[in-house]
Parts: C-alpha cells; structure tokens; sequence
C-alpha cells in the first residue's frame, strides 16, 4: 500500500489519547500518513478511501514502550551482523502489538540501535519508530559490564565501562558521536548483573552529576538504571529525565521525582517474572533486603507504592529480558497494582510521549501522525483487551491486521 493511501477506520469507540473515555460512532480518516479527520465521516471527502470495518474494536493511538532491548544479549559473542538480525522479530513482535514507537536501552556491545533506528526509517525493515540509547555507561563491575571473567581471562571486556570523571565524560561524548538520542547509566546493580548486588550503587554522586552534565552539555536526556532509593536520589538530583525501574525507592523519593518532572518506568511485568523465578527457586528464603529473594520481596511492596504516588508514570516494560510479544502483560500488571485503565493507557500513549519528546505521538487526533492500534473489545472495562490486536497502522499504512470479520469498502475499494 502506498503511503498516499486514504482509509477510513470504523471501530466500536475511539479514544483520541486525551479523553476519560472511547467515543462510540466515531471514524478516523487517514490519509497521507496524517489523521485528517476523527468523528462522523465527512461527506464526499472520503470517496477512493479504503474503509477498514472494525465491529466490536477500540481504536488507540499507537503504543509506546520507553524500555526495549531489540537485539539479543545473549548473542554478544556472535557477529554484529547476526546479532543486529536478532532484533527483527523482536521489533515483528512489538509492531504487532501495537507498539509503534518503542525506545531502546542499549546494553549489547556495539550501538546497533542506532543502525536498526535508522533502517525503519529508510524503510530498509518494518518495525517501531526507535530512539537509541546505544549503550548502558556503567562503573567496571557493574550492571553493564557483561562478562568480567572475559577481562579477567583474555583482557577482553563486554559493555561500556568507565570509571572516575574523566572516563565518565569521555564515554558520554562517545556515546553522542554514536548518533544517541538518549544517554543511560547503571546507578545500581541489577537482578541481572553478572558480578554486583542488585542494591549495589554504582556511581558516586560527583560521578552521577559529571555523567549528566556532560548529556546536558550535548542537549541529550539521561535514563538511570536505579534499584535502590539512594541511587535514584542521586539520579533525581543530578537532572535524570526519567529513572527506569525505581524498584525500591521510597515515598519521599517518588515524591521528590513528582516535583521535579522525573519520569518513572517502573517495568512490573519484569520484576513479577524475576519475583516468580526466585520463588520457584528458593521458596520462602530470605527476609526483605537479605540477598536477591529479600529484595525481590521488597521490590513487590514498592510496586504498589509507586501506583500510589504522583510520580507521571510513563509505560516501559524492559523486553528482551522476557519474549518481546509479551510486552502487553505490563498492561495488566499495572492495574493489578491499583492503577487505573485510564492512567495505564495514558502512559502508553500522552505520557509516554511526553516523556520522548514526541509532540507528533501518543494522541490520534486531526493534524497528527497516523500511528493507531485497534483491540477486541474495550480496555477501559477489560484491561486484557490489549492483548487482542486486530490492527496496527504505523504512518498512515496498515501493517499488522488479524481480521476478525468481513472488511467492506467505500468507492467499491479494498486492498
């Protein structure tokens, strides 16, 4: 289909990103990639449009996940070209679900990110709109440094590493002449760190203040890996723009972040599966905050404080830790953890984009970009909903569909 193509997108309800509520009766008009028109069909503008029946189907505006990893960890020992083609179903997955812009954290060796960003839009591949951070800075042993042993063995060392101020900058300045759009760092340990604790710090608070003056200085924002509550202070004070996890900071901290516009991308889906692996593991072991049980214990505590703060929330769920076509589930985590449908979508969608950049994104409303999701049923009732996609139309073009009735046309069209 050619991007000149005009639709006409008829669901059950329509929710423009911006209202409490699906409008029932409603169209969307694309044409050109743009959302020309959102409600009754205007007459005799619309007669070459194809008209894309969508009976029993909630119509959003295309997803956004903040938190991805595209291309296999796993396969960092294996060529940059297969590493790079592991990331093709993983962005298949995502588009599929719904997600048309997805922003990428790096964490393999080499920023291929940042060439996958730039094969969508060349329209070399199908997928997400990415923003690359190419890689995560962290302190040697930290959460980014991936394979220590190799150091140890053959010299050979795995992940962006920097120490002390003066590497801290240089590796930032690497990372803008990479093509960045974003600029992360390890400010604590992780679950999935092969040498540190995941209430590990990282970063001395000179050394945090240095790593983001220096992406200040470039005009890049921060994300900050941060577990426990005195790496994401440190964060937070530094002028991060948004702490990915925050999976034990305190209500003060939240508090804090609300304040000062710090974005938060919690990633429950993530922790419930890290949760449910040491369980199976160790069942009962352990007290909160004695190894990685107590604090997995403690991690699932803070994320119903996290709900309940004023912290903007903006949806992020850490896939390629976990098979990137589940990244729905974070969906419902959310609303198992008392918040709202309303609120979850919007950090999918406004919030999300707020929290990008993207003034264009999050909304389907007239004079925007055309990225739009259609689900069975309505997720304002029945969060599950968002694991049914029957549409995504990413730049005004159609390019998942699972029909689940007969499509008509306007003008005698289909295509």
């Amino acid at each position: 289909m050619s991007d000149g193509q005009s639709f006409l997108l008829r669901p059950e309800g329509v929710w423009d990103g911006r209202t409490d509520a699906p409008v029932a009766g409603a169209d969307v008009l694309v044409t050109g990639g743009r959302v020309r028109h959102v409600g009754h069909a205007p007459t005799g503008a619309d007669a070459d449009a194809v008209l894309v029946d969508l009976p029993g189907c909630t119509l959003l505006p295309g997803l956004i996940d903040c938190h991805v990893h595209l291309p296999d960890e796993g396969a960092d020992l294996d060529s940059a070209a297969y590493q790079t083609l592991t990331a093709l179903p993983a962005m298949r997955a995502l588009l599929a679900n719904g997600f048309t812009t997805v922003r990428d954290l790096g964490s393999v060796r080499q920023p291929l990110n940042v060439a996958l960003r730039r094969a969508v839009a060349e329209g070399l591949v199908e997928g997400p709109r990415i923003l690359a951070a190419p890689n995560i800075i962290s302190p040697r042993g930290g959460h980014g440094d991936k394979a220590p042993n190799l150091s140890e063995r053959y010299g050979t060392r795995i992940g962006t590493v920097a120490d002390g101020v003066g590497e801290i900058r240089r590796q930032v300045r690497d990372q803008v002449g990479q093509g960045a759009d974003w600029i992360k760092f390890a400010g604590s340990g992780g679950f999935s760190s092969p040498a540190d604790a995941p209430d590990a710090l990282s970063y001395s608070p000179e050394e945090t203040d240095a790593l983001v003056e220096a992406a200040r200085d470039a005009g890049l924002p921060c994300a900050v890996h941060a577990l426990p509550d005195e790496a994401v202070l440190r964060a937070v004070r530094a002028g991060v723009r948004s702490v990915e996890h925050g999976s034990l900071a305190a209500e003060e901290t939240l508090a804090l972040m609300a304040r000062r516009g710090v974005f938060l991308v919690p990633t429950q889906y993530c922790h419930v599966q890290v949760i449910e692996r040491l369980e199976r593991r160790n069942p009962g072991a352990g007290p909160v905050g004695q190894g990685p049980h107590g604090l997995a214990r403690g991690v699932s505590e803070a994320m119903v404080r996290q709900i309940r703060s004023d912290v903007s929330i903006a949806f992020g769920t850490d896939a390629g830790m976990f098979p990137h076509q589940e990244n729905w589930r974070e969906f419902p985590t959310l609303v198992a953890h008392g918040m709202t449908p309303l609120r979850a979508l919007r950090a999918a969608t406004v919030v999300a984009a707020e929290l990008l950049m993207l003034p264009d994104a999050g909304v389907l409303t007239a004079g925007h970009g055309a990225d739009a999701v259609a689900v069975e049923g309505d997720p304002f009732t029945d969060i599950s909903a968002m694991g049914r996609v029957r549409l995504v139309m990413r730049q005004g073009r159609i390019v998942h569909r699972t029909r689940a009735g007969p499509a008509a046309a306007v003008g005698g069209r289909w295509s």
